[in-house]
Formats: C-alpha cells, sequence, structure tokens
C-alpha cells in the first residue's frame, strides 16, 4: 500500500468516529489485516437551545453547558471486503447553574462517565471502475448499547445526562466516489431503531474532500430526522423525560491531517449545529492522534 493510499484510508475511518453528530462509519476499506487506533479529544459548549417553536438564549437550570470527551476509535480489516469498527468514548458534560439553584434542586453541575460501546461491521458489496475514478457500494450495520452506568432519567438533571440510556441497531447504505486524483465524495443514508422510548430515526451524510501525501482535509454535512412519536420539550405529553424527545439536526463541519511518519498523525476539526430540535445550538472542536498498521 503507498503512503497517499495508507494516509486516505486511516484518516477517512479515523474521522468518521471523532464528532458525535458524524457517521460512525465511513465510505473506506482498510485491507485484509490493516487498521488504525486513535486515540482523541473533543470538546463542544451551547448557550442557546432549539425549542419548538423558538430557539432561545440560555440553557433552562444550567444556563450553558459544555461537553468534552475523550474517545478511543479503531478498525481494522477482516478481509479486503470486510471491516470492523469498534468507538468507545469517556465523555463529562458541565452545566453552569448558581449555587442556589443547586442547592433549592438538589441538583449537580456535572455528570461524567463511559457512555456507549458501538460495534459495527461494513461490508463492501461491488467496485465500479472507471478510467480515472471509482465507486464503491458499501452495506454497514451496528449495535450501539451503554457500556457505563449513567443515568438519563434524573429530570431536569438529564439536562446534562451523557447520554439517552438506550440500544440502537443501526443499518445504512454508503457510496464512495474517488478520483485518482484525490477529490472523493461520500454520501449516505441509514435508519436508526431504537428502545428506552428513544424515537427512531433516519440518519444521513454527505462530504466532500481531498487526501494527497502532504495532507487530508473533508467537509461534511450530518442530519438526523427523527420519528414524529417523539415529544417536544416543555410541549403536550411531555413528562421530563429527555430521551423521549424527538431531536432532530442539521451539522456541518470540516476534518483535517496532516502526517508524522508512514504509520503517525496529527488530525483536528470543527463542527457545528446550524439547526434542530430539541437540542443545544452546540459548536465545538478536536484533536487526535493515528496510528496505522
Amino acid at each position: 500500500m503507498n503512503f497517499k493510499i495508507k494516509i486516505l484510508a486511516s484518516v477517512c475511518l479515523l474521522l468518521s468516529g471523532l464528532s458525535m453528530a458524524q457517521s460512525p462509519v465511513n465510505g473506506f476499506m482498510k485491507k485484509a489485516g490493516k487498521g488504525a487506533l486513535v486515540l482523541s479529544y473533543s470538546q463542544e459548549s451551547y448557550s442557546k437551545v432549539f425549542l419548538v417553536p423558538n430557539k432561545v438564549d440560555g440553557v433552562p437550570v444550567f444556563n450553558d453547558v459544555t461537553i468534552s470527551s475523550v474517545s478511543f476509535f479503531g478498525e481494522i480489516g477482516i478481509s479486503d471486503n470486510f471491516n470492523v469498527v469498534l468507538n468507545v468514548p469517556y465523555i463529562k458534560a458541565k452545566g453552569n447553574a448558581s449555587e442556589a439553584v443547586l442547592a433549592n434542586n438538589g441538583f449537580e453541575n456535572e455528570r461524567s462517565g463511559i457512555q456507549d460501546l458501538k460495534v459495527y461491521a461494513k461490508y463492501r458489496l461491488h467496485t465500479f471502475n472507471f478510467d480515472n475514478s471509482s465507486l464503491d457500494l458499501i452495506g454497514a450495520a451496528g449495535i450501539e448499547t451503554p457500556l457505563g452506568n449513567y443515568n438519563a432519567n434524573e429530570g431536569l438533571q438529564s439536562i446534562i445526562a451523557i447520554g439517552n440510556e438506550a440500544t440502537s441497531y443501526n443499518a445504512m447504505g454508503i457510496a464512495t466516489f474517488k478520483l485518482n486524483s484525490g477529490f472523493f465524495t461520500t454520501g449516505q443514508l441509514g435508519y436508526s431503531f431504537r428502545d428506552n422510548q428513544v424515537p427512531n430515526a433516519l440518519l444521513s451524510e454527505l462530504k466532500i474532500g481531498y487526501a494527497s501525501s502532504k495532507f487530508y482535509v473533508d467537509a461534511f454535512v450530518a442530519n438526523q430526522l427523527s420519528d414524529d412519536e417523539g415529544v417536544d420539550i416543555l410541549g403536550e405529553g411531555f413528562t421530563g423525560f429527555f430521551p423521549a424527545t424527538r431531536v432532530n439536526y442539521t451539522r456541518i463541519g470540516i476534518n483535517g491531517f496532516v502526517p508524522l511518519t508512514e504509520d503517525f498523525g496529527l488530525t483536528a476539526g470543527a463542527n457545528a449545529y446550524v439547526s434542530g430540535r430539541n437540542l443545544g445550538q452546540s459548536t465545538g472542536a478536536y484533536g487526535g492522534v493515528v496510528f496505522s498498521f
């Protein structure tokens, strides 16, 4: 595998797992016996919330929220056409409620712990080869389930819960078009089935990028559209159980990577929610180290 292709394969799998609102799988495949391990740190914050029907300034109770995470991510090629993906994050959510509010309500300004284990498998169904480009068609499926003992049913305290305490079963189709010059685009569409009263959701992502031996960069837009069985915060049917809310979003971002050696590199990126429903209008950034083998 030449240096350029190794960078492209490693970085594309890395960047898919770093942002919580990006897809946990990507449109590139590792060859048999090849893989990559990633250790990353990310942080995002928000002080405005997309509620229905209007966006509001200030997070209820907590004023503003900062979420940070340390994440382990890896992918390995079982064969040239079959890969397994693993992701485990440790998350800390911190609010900014006053001491008086905390004392009067018995709340705390912080929740932290290991969140959900994510395990995915993806299979390359077919490759169409052209003169100066190629098109891969990939199918993927996976499960995301709580690994830590966090609680998402604490009333208003759960505004800073680190997860939904739900198991989801996800399936998606992926198409990746690559030019020999290094430009590529990846689109995916999938559906997520969830328990614990969390609404099922339609998921999609579009990514456009470029990879060379000296650097990698991409831009993405990710979307979630929850089923209308969910409720709105403070709306009809809302009981204070936040996982049952209908969460929609559109998030945009950029990712970049610079190789240090053939096996190690550094990556960084930024992202932001530009629209949504029942979630904070957060902006965030991350950095990470990737080891390819």
